[in-house]
């Protein structure tokens, strides 16, 4: 049984130590979670329901109802979008104006970071640089389930997008991950001029888990005296812990993230109940004065899209210059899936858009 463990491990870049130490931490069944009396949440784009479809499709089960190890063999929002696009005949091959390579900042197997730089930079000098956060919710999905955010975000803006893996809970709990993020971005400080990049034109990026990061690690690097970055772009981000937010409600019954699969996360990256509330978590109790400008985008179908919201209306109150929209018709993990959903092509070019405008002034 072990042995069959530890090939699972490998697969999923998990070091063997840690899941000879944690086989009981990933194998423990999630907690219950009680059947939810909610509002169903508005029906999505045709073009978004396609992806939900496909997912389903696929054989995804509930997250809350797995263990981690069940969660992160599941087919991902980023498989159906896959699926979709050969559906319709469309290529689902890596863009090869982008060049990509895996470099360690830290001693665990872990802490890597895929660098993906254009293979034709437009000009002669260093490049912009974006450090970008993958989401999962600290527990489940890596680098490849997140590529299409850094390479389109490295095409786009002829930047080195540098995408940071972390160690995951529950071998590594909470504050692991914020922990991994920090050195990351001292890394990336340290050594971005070696790979081409300049770091005086750095922003921060991350999507949901990855957003919290982004924002998190802007405070790191004020609190530390770091170059600051340019620009933050967080996307749907976890930033508050409260329960009642209205879209906890609104949108309890979401795909492919809805309010137990919150609780689910939660479960497995904290050690006691009350870390919900830690500043680098609950975000909108932070101090968040003399952060950079900074960008959130939300889907209007997502139990975190109050998170977002209050988030920008925190930084406002604390003298930050930030712009968040909401973008209809699409869910949580619409970021990146701009080939086939048209909300999702809106938003990233929002996004990417706001990026250029930092890294031109």
């Amino acid at each position: 049984m072990k042995r069959r463990l530890l090939s699972i491990a490998l697969l999923l870049g998990v070091a063997a130590p840690v899941l000879a130490q944690s086989t009981n931490s990933l194998n423990a069944p999630p907690p219950p979670h009680p059947a939810m009396r909610a509002p169903l949440p508005p029906r999505p784009a045709t073009d978004m329901q396609a992806v939900l479809d496909q997912q389903a499709a696929l054989g995804a089960r509930p997250i809350e109802t797995l263990t981690p190890v069940q969660a992160r063999l599941q087919p991902s929002p980023a498989d159906a979008v896959k699926a979709v696009m050969r559906r319709r005949g469309m290529s689902t091959a890596p863009d090869l104006a982008v060049v990509t390579r895996d470099l360690p900042y830290g001693s665990d197997p872990m802490q890597y970071a895929r660098i993906y730089k254009p293979d034709a930079p437009a000009g002669a000098g260093p490049m912009p640089v974006v450090v970008y956060f993958h989401g999962g919710g600290w527990v489940i999905a890596d680098v490849n389930t997140y590529d299409a955010t850094p390479r389109l975000m490295a095409k786009q803006l002829g930047a080195i997008v540098v995408s940071v893996e972390y160690r995951h809970a529950p071998e590594f709990k909470f504050p692991a991950q914020h922990d991994d993020a920090a050195a990351a971005y001292r890394w990336v400080l340290d050594n971005a001029a070696s790979w081409g990049g300049d770091p005086a034109r750095l922003a921060l990026a991350g999507e949901s888990a990855g957003g919290n990061l982004a924002v998190a690690t802007a405070i790191y690097a004020r609190d530390n005296r770091l170059t600051a970055p340019l620009h933050v772009l967080a996307v749907y981000p976890i930033a508050n812990s409260t329960p009642t937010l209205p879209s906890r409600t609104d949108a309890a019954l979401a795909k492919p993230l809805n309010t137990p699969m919150l609780r689910w996360f939660a479960y497995y990256y904290q050690t006691t109940g009350t870390e919900g509330s830690d500043p680098r978590l609950n975000l909108v109790a932070a101090d968040l004065r003399d952060l950079p400008p900074t960008t959130i985008v939300n889907a209007r179908i997502d139990p975190l899209r109050s998170d977002g919201e209050t988030l920008a209306a925190a930084m406002r109150s604390a003298g930050d210059r930030v712009e968040q929209r909401t973008f209809p018709g699409v869910t949580h993990e619409f970021f990146g899936m701009g080939p086939v959903v048209r909300g999702a092509s809106d938003a990233e070019n929002y996004a990417i858009a706001r990026l250029r405008t930092a890294f031109t002034r």
